[in-house]
């Protein structure tokens, strides 16, 4: 087919529809979307909760838990554990389907019902207020990460340990405040760094060592602000800068941000790629308007998409290892053909509108499955009922769409409505990517949920800090410290 323009029923903007675009849609068997990518994007990231944790009552023992899911989301949220057990099987919600309401109700209705996993993590070690994550040990507010150990305070982490206040780094040790690392060891406060290891305070920096103030180098060392140094005289530089105090590291961040503004940044992050669009992309081919990619084949329009490989994807939003899907967010591990789901993962295939389902197939608008086929609504069917429902559903889901508040229409081929999500606009990454005031957010058709005062009693203000590293007493662990920028938030409040 040629390509086409049309008019976006959520931000009324006209978009584009390509060739290529219609032949992956009719691959997949699915209409065209009425949504443009921006606007699918941000619809799909309203049901990520990525960092925040609530303090629940567990659903079946009435016990405190934390959880990804706000007690006013309506989930019912179990531990780990006991999802996982042989005692919950969430087949017992099943239920048949209901010509006479439109298919979202039906599935949202369900959705409130069955148990949810609260913290979506596993093989975890001594890291009880961690999420969205694998393996970890002894890991504190850790957020999408795996197999790292000693780390706190940091997100995207992989194959590290011994780091802190980093974002986005892999097979790393002994960093702090830093971004987008690679094979490094003793990097602070910098970004985009690559086998390199005693780094301060530097940008792109490929295979060097013992650098400060440093950008765009390779193969270096012993430099400071891009000058090189001998080894005595750069220690000896080094002392001069006193980064123990921390009126002395304020000054120097601002000289160094203004120092790095001098230099030119590449048109975009990414090595061993063919033929893509976007940004930090890595080993993949075929890949455009898309973003946070590693080794990709055919995709488009997609979001954190990492290791293992990810092919034929368009709308796919976080995790990894996914074939043949559309309109997704959180799935991966094995995700073969699946369309409009969330939070669905290890060896999935043929699913269509579910839910925080595991290791199944055909499944078709069902809600915490483990290890099932054939399933509508929770309910089991055989393989020959399940193929003559289905269509039957897809083309009730089009003649009685479902019309959210806004008056945008769901038709079969469009993922979730965000009105239905268990979040609140601003307790998810929508909010990073698109950030709204409260105003905006209500009037287009969002929820939001207004900062909880927390009462909590301040042992130490921010200008009572020591200066110097060094004049800080062992008895400040475990007392209360006013955040630098509270006093700004209470004025904008």
């Amino acid at each position: 087919m040629n390509s086409e323009t049309r008019n976006c029923q959520n931000c009324k903007q006209d978009f584009t529809i390509d060739s290529e675009d219609f032949n992956f849609y009719e691959k997949i068997k699915v209409p065209p979307p009425t949504f443009c990518s921006l606007c699918r994007l941000e619809r799909r990231a309203v049901y990520r909760n990525e960092r925040k944790l609530f303090k629940v009552k567990d659903f079946l023992t009435g016990k405190d838990i934390f959880s990804l899911y706000p007690a006013e989301g309506g989930k019912k949220s179990v531990t780990q554990e006991e999802w996982f057990s042989d005692a919950l099987d969430n087949i017992e919600y099943g239920r048949n389907y209901d010509f006479s309401k439109s298919f979202s109700e039906q599935l949202f209705e369900l959705d409130k019902e069955v148990p949810i996993f609260p913290l979506r993590v596993e093989f975890m070690v001594n890291s009880p207020y961690c999420a969205n994550a694998t393996a970890l040990k002894n890991c504190y507010l850790c957020f999408n990460g795996s197999f790292s150990e000693n780390c706190a305070y940091s997100n995207g982490l992989g194959y590290s340990r011994d780091c802190f206040d980093c974002s986005h780094i892999n097979h790393s040790e002994l960093c702090y405040e830093s971004f987008w690392l690679s094979r490094c060891q003793k990097i602070f406060f910098s970004s985009r760094c690559k086998d390199s290891y005693d780094i301060y305070f530097s940008k792109d920096i490929r295979n060097c060592n013992n650098c400060f103030g440093c950008a765009n180098l390779q193969n270096k060392s012993y430099c400071i602000f891009n000058q090189p140094y001998s080894k005595e005289g750069y220690f000896k530089k080094m002392i001069s800068f006193n980064i123990g105090s921390f009126s002395s590291l304020k000054e120097l961040i601002e000289q160094i941000n203004k120092t790095w503004l001098k230099f030119p940044n590449r048109f975009m992050e990414g090595t061993k790629n063919i033929d893509v669009t976007g940004e930090y992309i890595f080993q993949s081919k075929h890949v455009h308007n898309s973003f946070l990619i590693r080794e990709a084949e055919d995709i488009r329009f997609c979001q954190y998409l990492q290791e293992p490989a990810n092919k034929d994807c368009y709308d796919q939003t976080l995790f990894r290892g996914n074939e043949l899907t559309y309109e997704n967010a959180i799935t991966g591990d094995g995700t073969y053909n699946t369309k409009f789901s969330v939070l669905c993962w290890t060896n999935i295939n043929n699913l269509e509108y579910c839910i925080n389902c595991v290791s199944c197939g055909d499944c078709f608008g069902c809600v915490g499955l483990r290890n099932k086929e054939y399933c509508i609504l929770n309910k089991q069917y055989t393989k020959e009922e399940y193929e003559a429902l289905v269509p039957k559903i897809i083309d009730h889901m089009n003649a009685m769409p479902y019309v959210d508040k806004k008056g945008r229409v769901y038709k079969y081929g469009e993922f979730f409505p965000p009105e239905l999500s268990p979040f609140s606009y601003n307790e998810t990454i929508a909010q990073e990517y698109f950030p709204l005031t409260k105003e905006q957010a209500l009037s287009q058709g969002y929820s939001w949920k207004d900062p909880e005062e927390r009462n909590l009693k301040i042992d130490i203000k921010t200008e009572e800090l020591p200066d110097l590293i060094k004049d800080v007493k062992d008895d400040i662990v475990g007392k209360v410290i006013e955040c630098a920028t509270a006093r700004n938030w209470r004025r904008s409040d």
